[in-house]
């Protein structure tokens, strides 16, 4: 299962009622806490629903998928159990790879979705290092000091970046068995194929300086969506939205506006 924290605008609030719910769905070692800001910065305009994937973030505890399509069918159950219906949606990292695979299964019911951060292959060539090595430190380092060598990564300046102590707390809650899995799931995962299908107003969001995902995955995304455009962040890397938080709200609200 999922747990996720919504976030309510009375409707006199809302310029439109009917909008529909933003949910925004975390990467590996992630978790919804770290979308705190941006939901504050949304908040006077959108309802937003941060999930928790399980293994991660408040889920610790819950029993994690062992690919990206688990993942995926564990959000839809949890979006279900809410009763949420239509919905925009926006997947990081990791969570990009989980909501193409949701977008692909339920597409009726999604109205403008955002790959931000993300590609379409799980074994990211090129990335900071490969994700082999990753899980053989995993398993020799633990959670926590890999949480805190991965968020590293995340920002420009690496651990001088203000935000990296409240990024790294989160990722050193999941679960070590969920931290294991996902590596596997990302390195089993090629959305490659499906991406032409995925016909919805679309959104491509990246950090020039992203270490995770270079410019040739970002690129397959935005050229091959069938109606996606493109925003390209400077001088930001794997958490542009923690690092220009500005720029990044902006780029959303503009995208979700229509």
């Amino acid at each position: 299962m999922t747990l996720s924290r919504d976030v309510h605008l009375h409707p006199a609030d809302a310029p439109d009622v009917e909008a529909l719910p933003l949910v925004l769905v975390h990467g590996y070692l992630g978790g919804s806490a770290q979308w705190a800001e941006l939901e504050a910065r949304l908040a006077g305009r959108f309802r937003t629903v941060a999930l928790d994937l399980p293994g991660f973030g408040r889920a610790s505890g819950h029993a994690a998928p062992t690919s990206i399509g688990g993942f995926a069918e564990a959000v839809i159950t949890d979006l279900d159990a809410r009763g949420i219906d239509r919905f925009n949606l926006v997947g990081h990292s990791m969570g990009g790879m989980i909501v193409q695979e949701v977008a692909r299964r339920i597409a009726p019911r999604i109205g403008r979705l955002v790959l931000y951060g993300t590609g379409p292959l799980g074994l990211m060539p090129d990335r900071f290092e490969p994700i082999g090595v990753s899980l053989e430190r995993l398993m020799r380092d633990g959670v926590a000091p890999t949480a805190r060598r991965i968020a590293a990564t995340w920002f420009l300046h690496g651990e001088a970046h203000p935000a990296f102590e409240t990024i790294a707390a989160i990722g050193a809650q999941a679960d070590p068995w969920a931290a294991e899995a996902a590596l596997g799931a990302m390195a089993d995962w090629d959305g490659r194929a499906g991406i032409s299908g995925l016909t919805m107003p679309s959104l491509v969001v990246w950090g020039d300086r992203d270490r995770s995902y270079r410019w040739p995955q970002v690129e397959q995304l935005w050229t091959q969506l069938p109606a996606a455009s493109l925003a390209v962040i400077p001088g930001a890397s794997h958490a542009a939205h923690v690092e220009k938080p500005g720029i990044f709200q902006l780029i959303l609200e503009d995208f979700l506006s229509g």
